[in-house]
């Protein structure tokens, strides 16, 4: 099945990124501590992440033209995180650093045993966007919009113009937000966490939930990301199941699957190829994401997806 919408040609950049950054340090425990314990850490790193700037990263890896706006303040991780980007080769004409400001930063415990993580995170209030200094140029150079609603009236107008001049918008959707619920009609590929949907309108079945999120918002691809059990996505009343590949060398650490899958399945978006088959990279990128310690450490390039694939 194809995706149910054109991009537009002859743009600049194939994917503009608005959202999330961060830096992350990544504790990995042998075992989850239990609550007032005490356990010993048996390493830890610091990495940059966050949802949006590692999908450009991970699509840039594999060969697309990215730019991303976001802000990181004005401190030593804001110059670690920012460096990050510039070093992979994106566009970061429209990143600002805010003087005062703290990047956001998140720490995130891995055990050992499974690669599972819990992450206890922090945004500065400084860094978020209002509607007015929404960055909306990125949005009329770009094939599609990847965006996540943590500035929701930013993302409001970033969609609305991405309409006006036919930019397909993509959104990364695991929380819900104030004001939510005017900007998800606007967005084009709508991939949530498991669960989501279910949690959002109170149906167990996953199908009867992507089913009751497609009818509510008018999204033409709705999908969720199952972890190792792959992925399931809704399109033009069709479910699409796709498998979870197997993590070479074993998973290391689940940290930013979700933001790997979705670089995947745009990756192929872009590229022409069936939902099944961008699915199936989706899933192939996420796998190979786990194989190392970090959102972005092990993100593929496109010998290493082509040859998992």
């Amino acid at each position: 099945m194809n995706f149910p919408f054109q991009l537009s040609p002859s743009r600049a950049y194939d994917v503009a990124g608005f959202g999330t950054n961060a830096v992350d340090f990544l504790i990995r425990v042998p075992e989850y501590p239990a609550f007032n314990s005490k356990v010993e850490l048996i390493d830890y790193v610091q990495a940059p992440g966050g949802e949006i700037a590692t999908a450009m990263v991970g699509l840039q890896r594999l060969g697309l033209r990215t730019r991303y706006a976001g802000r990181f303040g004005d401190d030593a991780a804001g110059a670690f995180g920012l460096d990050s980007l510039k070093l992979e080769g994106i566009d970061t004409g429209f990143v600002e650093v805010i003087p005062g400001a703290q990047t956001q930063i998140a720490f995130i415990v891995i055990d050992e045993r499974s690669g599972e993580r819990t992450v206890i995170w922090k945004r500065d209030a400084r860094l978020g966007y209002s509607l007015e200094e929404a960055p909306l140029p990125i949005v009329e150079n770009a094939c599609v919009l990847h965006i996540t609603p943590h500035d929701v009236e930013a993302c409001i107008a970033l969609a609305c113009r991405a309409k006006e001049v036919g930019t397909v918008v993509s959104i990364d959707l695991d929380n819900t937000f104030p004001g939510l619920e005017d900007l998800l009609p606007l967005v084009d590929v709508m991939i949530t966490s498991a669960e989501w949907p279910s949690q959002m309108f109170g149906i167990k079945d996953k199908r009867d939930a992507l089913t009751a999120l497609r009818d509510k918002y008018g999204a033409p691809v709705v999908g969720i990301t199952l972890g190792e059990h792959g992925s399931l996505i809704f399109c033009e009343d069709m479910f699409i199941e796709t498998p979870g590949f197997v993590v070479p060398g074993g998973c290391k650490d689940t940290t930013g699957a979700g933001d790997a899958f979705r670089t995947g399945l745009l990756f192929g978006m872009v590229r022409g190829e069936s939902i099944e088959e961008s699915a199936r990279m989706a899933n192939a990128v996420a796998a190979l994401k786990c194989r190392a310690i970090g959102a972005r450490t092990s993100l593929p390039n496109l010998s290493e997806l082509e040859s998992v694939l």
